[in-house]
């Protein structure tokens, strides 16, 4: 058996799954819980969570910044979005949708005002005036010349055989009755906008399958003959209102409804409740539809240095500069596909879109390569997929550097990230309860936490030793297996585990205390900075399994910078 000494002293790689644990190239660990990864490539205890309110249903949080200076937290429950400012309840503001809409709700924020949207509700505008806050239903504008609405107009498919016999109606010049070849109807069509006759109409009456009645503003002539060219709104309770939405060059954006998944509608420049798309000027509205072989349901878009299309299929950029009707530069640059069943908010990290893809629903990252010209999706989780358990939601802090990914299961898996530094960690958070939620607000991570039958919102919080201030929770970082010169170990002993310490209060070394000088295991007590070692007299180990592990389940402060194991090994 010859001697080693085998220091790691990075932990860059964070947990990996067994697979790669034959790999030499990482500074990984086989476990890593409740811990995060520093810049300098050591580990250090997470940050505990303190309380902000008990909340009475389920929500989810949502980031409402007004300015640097002014910032709040949205939670959005059944019924009502919940507004909180430095941790404390601002109000309450009443919204149409229940507990059933939650995951599918996407919003876009300009300024003081947020527009929410749903397939199954027309959107919603949050707005901050004053000091007060309203909700109201986005209104698309109207012309003053006739007081039509300026929403987009389209045939659906299913519409494509449907002729429309105008006759009068006894309730007025300015009203028509609709008559359709066959059944088209719903009730869902009353108050629906339609275009025929060179005239918009709502309908005012829903008859049966195949008449309604409709007004338009001012006269018109009595065709001799059924309709065929004619058009319904984009938007409406029957088709469906928009799924997905943002801000690009000063338009508005809505991705995809429930009738038509694969549309981009985008407003002027400018005015962003009109959707006319006239005849075709370089500010006016523009409406096109992704086109491949697969079918293309939009889950969500970005507005980044293009305007990113994530479909369930693949991921689309129109890189015009700017877009105008003419000039829409459209492709498909990678197939990978987002998730479609709910939504989980992109982010931007180190300029890239980081977004959790269909399937195996793992985290990718749509950059451009080096030429500018192509975006590929790069996995961040290729070797600790085992930690995608059903993401459920997911936010990121520029402050800490960190991807949080909320689970199904409510454990929330972690990303430590600082490409100048060669990080890119991750690790498992746990408390005792689940999480449910999370958002960043101004530097500030706040979770939603279902503890027994009761609901928190919380925040993580340097000053926090536990969490909820009664829950403590335990952390654990263990080694990869052993590998020495390039081959695996198959018989081992260890006679001494040596850790370098920064501030640490508390530490077990392989299950055992740790002796830190001066007996340093209280809270009012100063850290301890230094080597701490524990013999361990020529114990074999499992080569197979971790060869040291470092936990604590007391709440105090613990930093890792290095490392070492000193013993004998066989390979």
């Amino acid at each position: 058996m010859a001697d080693f000494i085998k220091t790691q002293n990075s932990f860059s790689d964070g947990e990996v799954a067994p697979e790669f644990f034959a790999r030499d190239n990482l500074n990984g660990l086989s476990r890593l819980e409740n811990m995060d990864v520093l810049g300098g490539g050591g580990l250090r205890r997470r940050r505990g969570l303190a309380t902000v309110a008990e909340l009475s249903d389920t929500g989810r949080l949502v980031p409402f910044s007004v300015s640097d200076t002014e910032n709040y937290l949205l939670v959005l429950t059944d019924g009502y979005i919940q507004i909180y400012q430095d941790d404390e309840f601002v109000t309450n503001v009443v919204v149409p949708w229940d507990t059933s809409a939650l995951d599918k709700i996407q919003y876009a924020q300009r300024f003081d005002t947020m527009i929410f949207v749903h397939p199954d509700y027309p959107p919603q505008v949050l707005q901050k005036s004053g000091t007060s806050f309203q909700v109201k239903q986005f209104s698309f504008s109207r012309n003053d010349s006739d007081m039509s609405v300026n929403i987009p107009f389209m045939r659906f498919d299913d519409s494509a055989d449907i002729k429309i016999t105008v006759t009068s109606n006894s309730l007025g010049n300015n009203f028509a009755t609709f008559t359709t070849n066959q059944d088209f109807w719903t009730a869902d069509n009353q108050d629906g906008y339609f275009m025929l006759l060179g005239k918009m109409w709502v309908i005012t009456d829903y008859i049966n399958a195949t008449t309604v009645y409709a007004y338009t503003n001012g006269t018109y002539t009595l065709p001799s003959d059924p309709v065929t060219d004619w058009q319904e709104a984009a938007f409406s309770d029957r088709r469906g209102w928009p799924c997905s939405i943002t801000f690009h060059q000063d338009r508005l954006v809505f991705g995809g409804s429930r009738s038509w998944p694969g549309g981009i509608w985008m407003s002027r420049v400018g005015q962003h409740k009109n959707f006319n798309v006239g005849t075709g000027l370089d500010d006016e509205a523009i409406f096109i539809t992704l086109l491949s072989q697969q079918r293309q349901q939009i889950c969500t878009i970005v507005s980044s240095d293009t305007l990113q299309i994530l479909t369930n299929v693949g991921e689309w950029a129109i890189a015009s500069k700017p877009v105008t009707p003419s000039a829409v530069d459209i492709r498909q640059h990678t197939s990978v596909g987002s998730v479609s069943s709910r939504y989980l908010p992109p982010h931007k990290i180190e300029g890239a879109t980081v977004f959790i893809s269909a399937g195996k629903q793992d985290i990718r990252e749509l950059s451009l390569d080096q030429l500018g010209e192509h975006y590929n999706a790069t996995d961040l989780c290729t070797a600790a997929k085992h930690l995608m358990q059903d993401p459920v939601d997911l936010s990121y802090s520029d402050a800490t550097r960190q991807l949080f990914v909320v689970m199904a299961n409510g454990d929330m898996a972690v990303l430590n990230q600082n490409s100048a530094l060669g990080i890119s960690a991750w690790g498992r958070y746990k408390t005792q309860g689940q999480f449910k939620s999370v958002a960043t607000v101004n530097g500030t991570t706040y979770v939603i936490v279902a503890r027994g039958d009761t609901l928190y919102l919380e925040k993580f919080s340097a000053d926090a030793l536990n969490d909820g201030g009664t829950y403590g929770f335990s952390f654990t970082a263990a080694a990869m297996p052993l590998r020495a010169s390039g081959h695996n170990a198959t018989r081992m002993k260890i006679r001494k585990i040596s850790v370098r310490v920064l501030d640490t209060k508390t530490l077990f070394i392989n299950d055992a205390r740790a002796p830190l000088p001066n007996a340093i295991y209280d809270d009012a007590s100063p850290g301890y900075s230094g080597d701490v070692s524990v013999n361990v007299l020529g114990t074999q180990r499992n080569c197979v399994n971790a060869p040291w592990k470092i936990s604590s389940s007391e709440q105090l402060p613990t930093n890792i910078l290095s490392v070492a194991i000193y013993g004998y090994y066989t390979v």
